[in-house]
């Protein structure tokens, strides 16, 4: 079984996102649609669709990285969440939170021996 098959986003906090993403649009060309910045990219066993990997600043405040106390957060493309989960329960690996499911796909979280934590996610092609 696949685990992780690629990075789905980068995510960070900061003072003022929207300012650092239209620095990261000026400065580095870095389309920023949406509210964060997004890279397209072609999968080699998929050549016939695009996939996408996001880039996203959080508020300093934002608890979404909750229960890590980090500043960042890295979010992995999966092929199977649920199967994936269940393995990692199986090595004794935390979960933090259910599993959601939205229009673009399944997400699980985790966390690694240092605290932080990692979102997992099942895109929809």
């Amino acid at each position: 079984m696949k685990r992780v098959t690629g990075i789905g986003g980068i995510f960070f906090k900061c003072e003022n996102p929207k300012q650092l993403l239209e620095w990261y649009n000026k400065h580095l060309g870095i389309s920023t649609e949406g509210g964060f910045g997004l890279f397209e990219w072609k999968e080699m066993d998929k050549p016939e669709g695009t996939a996408q990997t996001v880039f996203s600043p959080f508020p300093e405040k934002s608890d979404y990285f909750n229960p890590s106390k980090k500043q960042f957060m890295f979010n992995y493309r999966v092929e199977n969440l649920e199967e994936l989960l269940k393995l990692l329960k199986e090595e004794g690996i935390e979960q933090v939170g259910e599993v959601q499911e939205y229009d673009y796909g399944k997400f699980g979280w985790i966390m690694d021996p240092e605290g932080n934590k990692i979102e997992l996610w099942e895109p929809k092609d």
